[in-house]
């Protein structure tokens, strides 16, 4: 993969290589060193990264930046992929990267290894066109760490950059938005999610005795009733409406004539811009304390939501899908979280990239086509964020 450094690079090329490279997150083998040898063949001053916490294994990351000057335009990614699954269900080995047809198989083409190597290959050729004298800076943050628990990962990588006093202008992350067609979708946005576990407690006793027992069964019913019953909000401008899903239900009582004294329920709450983690935490309580009895309510956020409003980053992606695809992509703020939930803190952000039809699923994969036609519209973005004097 050296030869990369010193030729054009092929988003291709530069796609099956980093597949090649089985990152289940948070292993790195090798993917940011193979980006870094790259970026370094291409003028960028690169930074490894390693980042740790108690309990967590470390995650290598990458922060590579030309230019000293002028506005900084950021690419945000992530190599780390999710685990194959059942190896059975591909057709292909999921880190051979097999050319099948017009596609390219293999975990991570789509999430997102493929968008990476598509904005290396697009920063080349803007350099190649435009030279090192564009008036600004280009730089790429990329994580080991997204797919999983996202401590160690972008999060303190724009904690580094604030210590050294650098700053991003604008940034798109390359996540797979695109929902049936390339350049469909243009994220602004993400809903936030936090997850509930529900533990209720009652007393222990015989079936057929109730009344001297209290089934924990039964209030958590009530509880959960409590929480689905009512819809959460209506949707706001640019959110649909917030919803609350109950993913598991567990009891663990393995005699049918024994009231439970414990019952467990996990729910998750994927939220608009109507609420905040907080706000959400004093509605779960007002509804579960009208129920009432025993119970304990422990929450984990993993993002709160976040709108960026269509500006100048949107805009420019836009435009550049238009005049690549002569397609106009939805302004939306469906999906997951991303790690766009950090950098929208520090700069103005949009995410865009591949078709996301396969990601997570066996057979990942992505269009030989489309990985050519995102790298255009990358090198557009370029050139439309920095115009030529």
């Amino acid at each position: 993969m050296a030869d990369l450094a010193n030729r054009a690079v092929d988003p291709v090329a530069l796609t099956r290589e980093l597949i090649r490279r089985p990152s289940v997150t948070p292993r790195d083998e090798g993917a940011i060193d193979t980006l870094a040898g790259i970026l370094e063949g291409l003028g960028f001053a690169c930074h490894r990264l390693v980042f740790s916490e108690p309990g967590t294994e470390d995650v290598v990351n990458l922060y590579a930046r030309l230019g000293k000057s002028g506005r900084n335009f950021c690419f945000a990614g992530h190599t780390d992929v999710v685990p194959p699954g059942n190896a059975a269900a591909w057709s292909q080995d999921p880190f051979a990267a097999e050319i099948v047809g017009d596609k390219l198989i293999g975990r991570g083409a789509a999430d997102m290894k493929g968008a990476i190597a598509a904005f290396i290959a697009a920063a080349d050729r803007f350099l190649a066109a435009r030279g090192r004298d564009f008036g600004g800076s280009i730089s790429l943050l990329i994580t080991g760490d997204e797919e999983g628990v996202s401590i160690n990962g972008t999060k303190k990588v724009i904690d580094w950059l604030r210590e050294r006093g650098e700053r991003l202008d604008a940034c798109i992350v390359g996540e797979p938005t695109s929902a049936a067609l390339l350049g469909d979708m243009v994220k602004i946005g993400r809903r936030g999610s936090l997850t509930g576990t529900l533990t209720v407690y009652g007393t222990q006793g015989h079936t057929a005795y109730p009344h001297l027992a209290d089934n924990a069964a039964h209030r958590m019913v009530r509880m959960l009733h409590a929480l689905t019953s009512v819809p959460l909000d209506a949707g706001t401008a640019h959110f649909q409406p917030s919803t609350l899903q109950v993913s598991t239900i567990d009891i663990g009582n393995p005699a049918s004539n024994v009231v439970p004294a414990e019952a467990r329920a996990v729910f998750n709450i994927r939220f608009n811009d109507a609420w905040t983690s907080d706000s959400l935490r004093r509605w779960l309580a007002e509804r579960l304390d009208a129920v009432g009895g025993r119970y304990d309510l422990a929450i984990r956020v993993s993002g709160e939501s976040f709108l960026t409003p269509p500006g100048e980053v949107s805009a420019i992606l836009v435009e550049a899908i238009g005049k690549t695809l002569g397609r106009a992509p939805e302004l939306s703020t469906t999906g997951g979280t991303s790690d766009a939930r950090f950098i929208h803190r520090v700069c103005p952000v949009a995410e865009f990239g591949l078709v996301g039809l396969t990601m997570h699923k066996a057979d990942e994969q992505v269009d030989l086509a489309d990985l050519a036609a995102l790298t255009r519209i990358y090198e557009t973005a370029l050139d439309l964020y920095f115009p030529r004097s």
